[in-house]
């Protein structure tokens, strides 16, 4: 193999675990942004649950305060009854009075609900705060170990790029300006190996005197479709695929 090839296949491994590691890392942000929402949707949750519990709790008060209204309605009909001497105006006072306590009843029966729906909102809460602290200890933990795995991520790129100026220095200029644009338009794969007569890149069958030029090894063959740079080792199967 032709050494300027030698040195464009190290340069592309360096430049493919480069982009591998800049996929990796820009991986990792969604991936604690996950984490987080899922986080908030169990903080959410518990907070929903608190506020649910306050509106149970703020409705049974209020009927209270409706079970006293009445109870000071029927004291305040009684004591008109007490001092009317009408038979209409005592039986009118005595309606209102049943009015009054099947309203007390219908009141107080609201409020057992009530209170059943707070003991079981109460019950709810409690798991919730539960379901909350463990996600919140698991988010701790993968917040954390993503952090370590973006360093760790962030150092190797630093480490690859740096060598990465020293592999391309010694490439020829000219080489190395054609492996960049193909590199741009082409993708990680810019020098490929001939396949079965065919190219590694584009996979399309190579006339012959192109797969001649690759076993003379004179200078850098490209694929006349796609433009890639060929190489070629002993070991490769020249033979075209039926």
């Amino acid at each position: 193999m032709l050494t300027v090839l030698e040195k464009l296949l190290v340069l592309q491994d360096r430049d493919r675990q480069i982009t591998r590691l800049g996929e990796e890392l820009a991986a990792l942000p969604p991936q604690q942004a996950a984490a987080q929402a899922r986080l908030e949707a169990a903080r959410q949750a518990v907070e929903a649950a608190r506020q649910h519990g306050l509106h149970l709790e703020a409705e049974r008060k209020k009927l209270e305060l409706e079970v006293e209204t009445r109870q000071e309605q029927i004291q305040k009909y009684s004591l008109q009854q007490f001092q009317t001497k009408r038979n209409e105006e005592y039986r009118a006072l005595a309606h209102e009075i049943e009015t009054c306590k099947a309203e007390i009843r219908r009141l107080e029966d609201r409020q057992l609900e009530l209170m059943e729906q707070q003991e079981q909102t109460q019950q709810q809460l409690a798991r919730l705060r539960q379901q909350f602290d463990e996600v919140r200890r698991e988010t701790e933990r993968v917040l954390a170990d993503l952090a370590a795995r973006a360093q760790n991520l962030q150092q190797q790129l630093q480490e690859l790029t740096a060598g990465r100026a020293a592999l391309a220095a010694e490439v020829e200029p000219g080489l190395l300006s054609r492996y960049e644009r193909l590199r741009r338009n082409k993708g990680p794969r810019v020098v490929v190996g001939v396949e079965h007569g065919a190219c590694g890149g584009c996979h399309v069958g190579l006339p012959a005197q192109v797969v001649i030029a690759c076993r003379t090894e004179a200078e850098p063959v490209q694929c006349p479709n796609c433009g890639r740079l060929l190489f070629y080792t002993p070991d490769m199967d020249m033979v075209r695929a039926e």
